[in-house]
C-alpha cells in the first residue's frame, strides 16, 4: 500500500510540475488564460483629453484586430481590457489598479498624457507589471525617478519633451530665421512646463532673444490680455507649449489681433479639434513637432493611412499611428517573450532592438527611452502641407 501511495503521490507531483512549467501541447504562451492574451488599456476617453485617448485606442484597437485576424499570438488572441480614466490621474490610477490587481492584466497600456500615466507608475512597479504610453512626454519622472534609477516596469514609445523643445528651438533658428521669440506657456502643466524650459536654454544659446514668458491655466477661454501685452513687441515667432484645447483659442484671437507671427507648438497641437477651434483661415504660418506625418512616403505609412481610412472612414492622426504602435509593439515583445508573463515581457521591452513602426523605427534605449525621429509639420489654411524630419543627436 505504501508503494503504491508513493507512486500516486510522485505521478501527482510530476504533473505538477510539468503543469507549472507551462508545459502543453500547444504554441499557446505561458501565462494566457482560456480567454486569450489580457491587455489593460487606460485611457482618457472622456474629460478635457479626450480627443488624445480616443484617438490612441482607435489605433491600438485596429493593430489588435489585426494581430487576432491573423492568429493572434502563436494562435492566442489578444484580449484588451479597456478603461475611461476620464482625463483624471486620480481614476488613472484607481483603474491601474483594478486592471492589475482584479483583472488580471499582464501587460497595460497608456494613459496617453504624462501626468496620468506617471499617476500609475506606483501601481505598476507594486505589481511588477509592465505600463507603456506611446505619448507621456514629459522629462522627469516617466522612466527614471527623481534619483536617476530606472523604473523597471515603466517603457514609453515616444521621445521626450526635451527633444520637442530643442527641435522647434533650432527649427526656429535655422528654418525660420528668427531672434527674437516669445512664449506663451500654460503654467498648469508640467508637459509645458518642461517644453518651455528647453525651448528658451536652446534658443538662447544660439544666440535669440526671449522678448516676453506669458502665463495661462488650462481651460481659460479669453486670451486677448496676454495678446495685447505683447503685440507691441518686436518678435519673429511665438512659442505656445500646450494643448489643443487652448492652443486653438490663443492662435484664433491672435490672429484676430492682428498678430501674423509664426506660431510654434509641439504634439499637444495634434487634434482635429484644433482647426474645430481656430478655424482653418488662423492656422497659417503653425509648425509642430510631431511623431508622425501623413506626408511621409514610405509605404508603411502609406500602407497604415489607406487601412485607418478604411476601418474608420477618416485619417489618422499622430495619436491613432502611436496606439497603433502601441498595440504592435506590447504584440511583438509578448511574443518575442515567449509567454504572458509579466516579467517576460518586462525583459523583452526593454531589450528591443529596431522594432520597425509607423512612427519611426527605434531600439529601446537602456533609459527605457526609444532612440527614435521627430518631424516638424507646417500646416496651410489647417491642413498638413511641409514635414520636416529632425533626427536624434
Amino acid at each position: 500500500m505504501k508503494k503504491v501511495l508513493l507512486v500516486l503521490l510522485t505521478l501527482v507531483f510530476a504533473v505538477g510540475l510539468m503543469t507549472g512549467c507551462g508545459g502543453n501541447d500547444t504554441d499557446e504562451p505561458a501565462g494566457a488564460d482560456a480567454a486569450g492574451i489580457k491587455i489593460g488599456v487606460n485611457y482618457e476617453l472622456s474629460g478635457d483629453l479626450a480627443s488624445y485617448g480616443e484617438a490612441s485606442v482607435d489605433g491600438i484597437k485596429m493593430a489588435f484586430d489585426e494581430i487576432n485576424a491573423a492568429g493572434g499570438i502563436n494562435g492566442t488572441p489578444i484580449v484588451p481590457v479597456i478603461v475611461d480614466n476620464r482625463s483624471d490621474p486620480a481614476e488613472a490610477t484607481s483603474l491601474a489598479t483594478r486592471l492589475m490587481t482584479k483583472e488580471d492584466v499582464v501587460a497595460c497600456l497608456g494613459p496617453a498624457t504624462s501626468g496620468s500615466f506617471m499617476a500609475t507608475i506606483p501601481v505598476a512597479m507594486a505589481n511588477k507589471i509592465p505600463i507603456i504610453s506611446a505619448s507621456a512626454t514629459a522629462d522627469e519622472g516617466v522612466t527614471v525617478d527623481k534619483n536617476g534609477n530606472v523604473n523597471e516596469y515603466v517603457f514609453r514609445l515616444c521621445f521626450n519633451d526635451s527633444f520637442q523643445g530643442v527641435t522647434m528651438a533650432n527649427f526656429a533658428t535655422n528654418n525660420l530665421g528668427a531672434k527674437k521669440a516669445v512664449i506663451i506657456q500654460d503654467k498648469s502643466s508640467d508637459y509645458a512646463a518642461g517644453l518651455a524650459k528647453n525651448f528658451k536654454e536652446t534658443f538662447t544659446a544660439a544666440g535669440g532673444e526671449i522678448v516676453a514668458e506669458e502665463g495661462y491655466v488650462a481651460k481659460d477661454k479669453d486670451f486677448n490680455a496676454i495678446l495685447t501685452n505683447i503685440k507691441g513687441k518686436e518678435f519673429d515667432v511665438i512659442f505656445l507649449p500646450g494643448y489643443y484645447s487652448e492652443a486653438g483659442l490663443v492662435i484664433k484671437q491672435a490672429r484676430a489681433l492682428g498678430i501674423t507671427a509664426p506660431v510654434l507648438g509641439a504634439d499637444g497641437f495634434d487634434s482635429p479639434v484644433l482647426l474645430q477651434l481656430a478655424g482653418a483661415e488662423a492656422l497659417n504660418n503653425v509648425y509642430f513637432s510631431n511623431h508622425y506625418s501623413s506626408l511621409d512616403q514610405d509605404p508603411l505609412v502609406q500602407n497604415f493611412i489607406t487601412a485607418f481610412n478604411e476601418k474608420y472612414g477618416r485619417d489618422p492622426n499622430a495619436f491613432n499611428a502611436l496606439g497603433y504602435d502601441l498595440g504592435k509593439f506590447i504584440a511583438d515583445a509578448v511574443k518575442r517573450a515567449g509567454s504572458a508573463n509579466p516579467e517576460a515581457i518586462k525583459d523583452a521591452l526593454a531589450g528591443t532592438e529596431n522594432f520597425v513602426g509607423v512612427t519611426g523605427s527605434f531600439s529601446m534605449g537602456a533609459d527605457h527611452n526609444p532612440i527614435k525621429s521627430a518631424v516638424v509639420i507646417g500646416l496651410k489654411d489647417g491642413v498638413q502641407s511641409t514635414s520636416v524630419k529632425v533626427e536624434p543627436k
